[in-house]
């Protein structure tokens, strides 16, 4: 009996089945958390704290809103939002990885942010909260990890207020060609090293370097925005197109 396509995606450059996928990414996040913080800042030697600050001037949030920091991770967005919205204010902090979620709460609370921040194991492409019940939603690095894309991107739109929007930061698709042949070969070689270097854990890093050449460009995620049913879709290219910041409201 022939395996049905629809029944199979990706995880990084292998073929699987969907729902295996959920899993093996599990796998690699439960095995990076402890470091991910300092990966972060070793691998993008500390940019991607740009790319976070850029996405929060882009958020528009403000005191009394309720913002979903959607596969928050560590919560370098949750920390800003939380002081943006104020005690009257509302953040959650979700992610499908029960590991990262301790890492980002232990952080946030050592840092005195508490009050104001609940936390939620969630899968983006199920959401459990009511419609309509988030001004902001905001997703970094996440996306390209999801297996439907698309039923979360839906899902994303449910569970936003009207007038809402939503931020995807993610790896994109550079510009120019002699930056793209940079970045392979950068993260080919060298971030798959540094991972085993560092964390000891070369497969999740050489699994991360492949998730985001086969996460899609920023045309085809604008359209895919636009076809869940966002409105006034636009994106950002940052570092060349390395990073890209795609909003879109629901109105």
């Amino acid at each position: 009996m022939m395996e049905n396509q629809d029944d199979n995606t990706h995880f990084g450059f292998k073929t699987v089945a969907k729902g295996e996928k959920a899993n093996m990414v599990a796998g690699v996040f439960h095995s990076v958390a402890g470091k991910y913080d300092l990966m972060n800042d070793v691998m993008s030697f500390g940019i991607h704290r740009l790319w976070k600050r850029y996405t929060i001037d882009c958020s528009g949030a403000r005191r009394g809103q309720k913002v979903l920091d959607l596969a928050g991770g560590t919560g370098d967005l949750a920390a800003k939002f939380a002081r943006m919205v104020g005690p009257e204010g509302e953040v959650v902090l979700a992610d499908i990885n029960d590991s990262m979620l301790r890492v980002g709460r232990d952080k946030l609370r050592d840092m005195g942010i508490v009050g104001n921040v609940s936390y939620v194991q969630a899968d983006a492409e199920k959401l459990p909260f009511d419609d309509n019940t988030f001004d902001l939603i905001t997703i970094a690095f996440g996306l390209r990890n999801v297996t439907d894309k698309d039923a979360a991107l839906r899902s994303m739109l449910r569970v936003l207020k009207p007038g809402g929007r939503l931020l995807v930061l993610e790896f994109s698709k550079p510009e120019v060609e002699m930056l793209s042949k940079a970045y392979d070969m950068y993260s080919f070689h060298i971030m798959p090293k540094m991972g085993e270097f560092i964390a000891k854990d070369k497969d999740s890093y050489q699994y991360l370097a492949e998730s985001i050449r086969m996460h899609p460009d920023q045309e085809t995620l604008k359209g895919m925005m636009q076809e869940a049913g966002f409105e006034q879709v636009e994106y950002h290219n940052l570092t060349g197109g390395i990073v890209a910041l795609h909003r879109g409201y629901k109105f």
